[in-house]
This record gives C-alpha cells, structure tokens and sequence, in this order.
C-alpha cells in the first residue's frame, strides 16, 4: 500500500460513498448498494480498490461477506496528515496578521 493507492481510491466519489457508509459499521455488498445507482460488478469493483489500498477489509462467514473500515489504512492516512499538522497553525497565524494589517 502506498499514499498514492489510498489516495486514489478515496478521489472516487462512489468509494468515497462506499467508505463514508462503512466508518458507521460492518455492511455486506448488497447493503452498500442500498442509496446507490450502481451494479453489484461495479461494488465489487470498488470494493477491490479500496481492499488494495488497505482502506478496507472483508469478513467471511459463511457464504456472506462484510466489509468493514481497515485500520491499517486508517493509521496511514493519520500518520501522512500529522507530518502537515504542524504547518497549518503558523499559517494561520500568518494570515490572521496580515488580514490585521490589512485593516
């Protein structure tokens, strides 16, 4: 998995949906489907983008399986936003100056 595969996966409005629906809980492919004018082929799709970018994972049971929110993914997301946390409150410090002086 790299930065790049996560990030495409997520620039995809549809798997975007798909994650959004998954951070409330563990669903099946039909249920995920449920809101949404897509195929079961295309959430199968979908599905294979955001498990190849370790976004997601499946569970079996049985002949059933869910999909729930892979951490692994999560925790690669956090650590890349945290290396940018640190920039954002000086430039907003910045900004909030020069709008004072621009007053």
């Amino acid at each position: 998995m790299t930065e790049n595969e996560i990030f495409k996966a997520l620039a995809d409005p549809t798997r975007r949906a798909i994650f959004e629906k998954l951070s409330t809980g563990g669903l099946n492919a039909t249920a995920l489907r449920e809101g949404m004018s897509i195929s079961q082929s295309a959430m199968s799709q979908h599905l294979a983008v955001l498990r190849h970018a370790s976004l997601v994972r499946e569970e079996r049971q049985g002949r059933f399986v869910n999909y729930e929110v892979d951490p692994a993914g999560l925790a690669f997301v956090v650590q890349w936003l945290a290396k940018y946390r640190a920039f954002w409150p000086t430039r907003i410090d910045n900004l909030k100056t020069l709008l004072k002086d621009m007053e």
